[in-house]
């Protein structure tokens, strides 16, 4: 699955195009590297999203096309530091 429409579908940014905007901003790392939106995630990949002073660092456990909004925060696992 495309890198935007994972973290669209996860709820980690509410609308695909502004996760779409922060990558292209290269305020996203998958697994230590600067992301682009169309990079393809796998489950053990870790992202790092950088949103004004605030880092979110995630642990992407499962990938699927549609979940509900219950379910959403299953897809990752967030990590400290």
């Amino acid at each position: 699955m495309r890198l935007d429409k994972f973290l669209k579908v996860s709820r980690v940014i509410k609308r695909r195009t502004v996760a779409n905007e922060v990558c292209g901003q290269g305020r996203v790392k998958v697994n230590g590297r600067v992301a682009k939106a169309g990079l393809e995630v796998r489950p053990g990949d870790r992202v790092e999203i950088t949103l004004g002073e605030r880092i979110i660092r995630l642990e992407i456990t499962e990938v699927r096309e549609n979940v509900s909004a219950r379910e959403a925060s299953g897809l990752y696992r967030l990590l400290e530091g």
